[in-house]
């Protein structure tokens, strides 16, 4: 069972240390975010199941980390200057603004007015000053409105340091930021978010056969992920609700607590990228329709040695929100249980690569020195597997320790007892999904942990 609300969602993410609303005690900030203990730790798993499927499990993918900042040019030839709007109306009752595609009708939801503006597009980039002359127009730049960009400006280092060949793909996950007139549904729709981002550029002609294997290649993965297939479904954008740059795109969409929304985007951007970034435009077949350039000073191409010409790329985009991720994976998660007593547990059943807490160690009693002493001996020696974090829960009752790692998602516990220091050398360990318990030797443990952690 996933969550029945989102503020079921919410209240276990401020409680158990998962998200916070950002500088919350100054009454917050609309549209941003912190990542708390364990918040942070389930996005940074869910960050590195990306890179390991897209750089580590592949040779044809490189990776990239480029710089928030971006030069407003390489954001006026993406089109985003002219075209990265949404549209806007205000309220003339209870002056507030809203975004016109959300609304139902022709009303306010702040105060059910239809007093209301017409529709003007409103730019969703950050501007921000460069240098000390806050007067000066040219001295500005943007935050990044997503990590693509700078994978187009960087294709030809990529391309010269590395030497590949087509197909071949660069992968980066990074900030981006969207001043959004209304951003809603917790980490949903933010101002601030992260994104996974993939660029795998093809030949053209080949990129309807690649797109098809992208779509379903990302869908295999987020099954590995723990989100089930029947919370997720294939939106094929139509004609007319294509962006700009797109031949197709399909949405990966999930059953969020809100409504289904969209979770990844998988676009067909043919070469419009590299054919709008790329100097001398006119010596290249371009399909796409690209606005002039004599900025660049770098030619975006690479040569097909069958047919001994310089080309274009077309480009496969599959595009995640990293934070959107975090509460599709959470919802998915997300379980209360009825015990056989009649009482209940919360669960957060996480994928064992996912969870925050990979094992947590319980003490019997907390202040016996043998007891304490081993257990802290075995969590350093399962630090030593290098498979995330081990917690040391010394709060001495068992019960508890173990309701509040169910809460947290933590797949496995291990109780240090007095057998376990007076007779056999043995632990009990607890599985969190079906609360089993079994022991083993402390020097099989280890072995039992990784064995258990990789499936």
């Amino acid at each position: 069972m996933t969550a029945q609300s989102m503020e079921e969602l919410v209240s276990l993410a401020k409680r158990r240390g998962f998200i916070f609303q950002s500088s919350d005690i100054y009454g917050g900030l609309q549209g941003v975010y912190d990542y708390g203990p364990l918040g942070v730790e389930l996005k940074n798993n869910l960050k590195a199941a990306w890179w390991r499927a897209m750089v580590y499990e592949r040779d044809d993918i490189e990776g990239l980390d480029a710089a928030i900042l971006t030069n407003p040019t390489t954001l006026r030839h993406s089109g985003h200057e002219a075209t990265f709007t949404d549209p806007l109306v205000d309220c003339r009752t209870c002056k507030s603004r809203w975004r016109a595609d959300h609304l139902e009708g022709n009303t306010c939801p702040g105060c059910n007015s239809e007093d209301l503006t017409e529709p003007r597009p409103f730019n969703l980039m950050f501007k921000t000053q460069v240098g000390p002359v806050q007067d000066d127009d040219g001295n500005f730049a943007y935050l990044r409105p997503e990590t693509a960009q700078a994978i187009f400006t960087n294709f030809k280092n990529v391309v010269d340091s590395t030497s590949p060949k087509l197909p071949f793909g660069i992968a980066q996950i990074g900030k981006a930021f969207r001043n959004e007139i209304t951003p809603r549904n917790f980490i949903f729709r933010v101002r601030e978010f992260e994104q996974m981002e993939l660029e795998f550029f093809v030949m053209a002609g080949e990129d309807e056969e690649w797109h098809k294997t992208w779509v379903e290649t990302r869908l295999a993965w987020w099954a590995e992920q723990g989100v089930n297939s029947d919370n997720l479904e294939l939106y094929h954008v139509p004609a007319d609700e294509l962006a700009h740059y797109s031949k197709a795109t399909v949405d990966v969409m999930y059953r969020f607590p809100h409504g289904v929304e969209e979770l990844e985007g998988i676009a067909n951007r043919t070469d419009f990228d590299l054919g709008s970034h790329t100097k001398n435009q006119g010596d290249y077949d371009i399909t796409s329709k690209v606005e002039p350039n004599t900025d660049s000073n770098a030619k975006l191409v690479m040569q097909d040695l069958e047919n001994k010409r310089w080309h274009i790329p077309y480009v496969i985009e599959p595009s995640a929100g990293v934070d959107r991720g975090v509460l599709a994976i959470m919802n998915e998660a997300y379980k209360v249980e009825t015990l056989e007593n009649g009482s209940e547990r919360t669960v957060m059943s996480f994928k064992p690569h996912l969870a925050p807490i990979k094992v947590a160690i319980l003490p019997l009693k907390r202040n016996h020195e043998g007891i304490v002493s081993k257990a802290k001996a075995i969590k350093k020696d399962l630090m030593k597997l290098g498979l995330g974090r081990i917690f040391y829960e010394d709060t001495g009752n068992i019960g508890k320790g173990y309701r509040r790692h169910d809460e947290v998602g933590t797949p496995l516990c291990v109780t240090v007892d007095f057998q376990t220091v007076e007779e056999d050398d043995t632990v009990t360990i607890r599985n969190r999904d079906t609360m089993a318990q079994e022991r083993i030797a402390v020097s099989e443990l280890p072995a039992y942990v990784r064995s258990f952690m990789q499936g």
